[in-house]
């Protein structure tokens, strides 16, 4: 129960001292679930929030007195945040963002100035580029390879979605990274994961083989649609808000793999589809243009380009498609006889606030490390294993 006002001379009933006592071991829950701003009737509860996105706990000014304080905790999986409700309250703390739960006691010295005494290990925020492996082509007038899956907290993330939400992260607590490989000829790219960060590798081209196409795939972004004898075969779903849809191949013609910023061409003419563009991003302090979708095979015309931003460039006639680029998550181009090609490796870049954090690489990684003003730019290229913050 909340804090109680008693007159002089008062006489406390049985119910009272129980619920009093069990106060001092068993504090009244105050159950929330959107952002909240305390009120004095808090004083001396347990504040928890349940929240499966970003929430904040706002501190009102000359509501609470000098020694008063309450317990605040965060049970969602949304970070809870605890800040000053105006400019006429400072709150102050080593850590003023809950995890997952994570808690703490929040303690006044005046009615303008409290201290959060956080519970729990150290976080830092964490901004973060994921893309996957992207997509192998087909042969045979083949389609192009699906770019791997985009997904980021700074810009736009792949297929058209929002920008995600920065991860809040514990200190001294491993976290898994797993770099996706391209995908071989006909064969889907690989996942890339930071976290809880999943990135789906691009979907394969498909093939031309004996008048109908085989072995193409959805993926993050979708595998263009490989050639036919006569008409049109569709091209490949990508996944919601990582990238697009490969083309649709025609005739002797690929269509293009699906990239991360649009849908691959169709073939049309004598020119295979072009590869979908990739997505321009700037965590590492310039923007670079990443996970483009593999330009389309032809087999007696001309081969799809693929855009920039690593796919590869599908062949022409007595020519063979171009692989997509390592660590770009590029679609392989798709192959005009013989074979398809690979698609690029994916990548996991890193940003943080370079005070007071320092990131260890685990073994079984790659990776580099360059500063971007305020911040630590962390780029890991290959391998499976753990990274921590200290």
């Amino acid at each position: 129960m909340a804090i109680q006002s008693f007159s002089s001379g008062q006489v406390l009933t049985a119910a009272q001292m129980s619920a009093l006592q069990a106060n001092d071991y068993n504090q009244t829950v105050s159950a929330k679930t959107t952002s909240y701003t305390l009120v004095a009737g808090d004083l001396g509860t347990h504040v928890q929030m349940t929240a499966a996105t970003a929430t904040t706990i706002s501190v009102p000014a000359a509501t609470f007195a000098a020694g008063d304080s309450l317990f605040i905790s965060s049970l969602g999986a949304g970070a809870c945040t605890i800040q000053a409700a105006s400019t006429a309250i400072s709150v102050n703390g080593s850590s003023l963002v809950l995890a997952q739960y994570g808690g703490g006691t929040l303690r006044f010295q005046s009615a303008s100035a409290a201290t959060f005494f956080s519970g729990g290990a150290a976080q830092l925020t964490v901004n973060y580029l994921v893309i996957a492996g992207g997509g192998g082509s087909g042969e045979n007038s083949g389609g192009g390879g699906g770019a791997g899956g985009l997904r980021s907290s700074v810009a736009s993330t792949g297929g058209g979605g929002t920008t995600e939400t920065s991860l809040t992260l514990l200190k001294s607590t491993n976290y898994l990274v797993n770099i996706g490989a391209g995908g071989a000829s006909k064969t889907q790219g690989s996942t890339t994961i930071f976290s809880s960060i999943q990135a789906t590798g691009g979907g394969a081209g498909a093939n031309r083989t004996a008048g109908d196409q085989s072995g193409g795939s959805t993926g993050g972004s979708g595998g263009g649609g490989g050639g036919s004898v006569t008409g049109t075969r569709l091209g490949f779903a990508g996944t919601v808000n990582e990238g697009f849809a490969g083309g649709n191949g025609l005739n002797i013609l690929g269509g293009g793999g699906g990239g991360s910023g649009a849908v691959g061409g169709n073939a049309a003419g004598t020119t295979g589809g072009a590869g979908g563009a990739g997505s321009s991003n700037n965590i590492t302090g310039s923007s670079v243009t990443r996970a483009s979708g593999g330009g389309g095979g032809c087999e007696t015309g001309t081969g799809g380009t693929a855009p920039a931003g690593g796919g590869g460039n599908g062949g022409t006639a007595g020519g063979s498609g171009t692989a997509g680029t390592a660590n770009t998550g590029g679609g392989g181009g798709g192959g005009p006889n013989g074979g398809g090609r690979a698609g690029g490796s994916g990548v996991v870049i890193l940003s943080f606030p370079t005070a007071g954090n320092t990131l260890t690489v685990g073994a079984g990684l790659t990776s580099s490390s360059t500063p971007s003003c305020a911040n630590t730019v962390v780029t890991i290229t290959a391998g499976n294993g753990t990274v921590s913050w200290a």
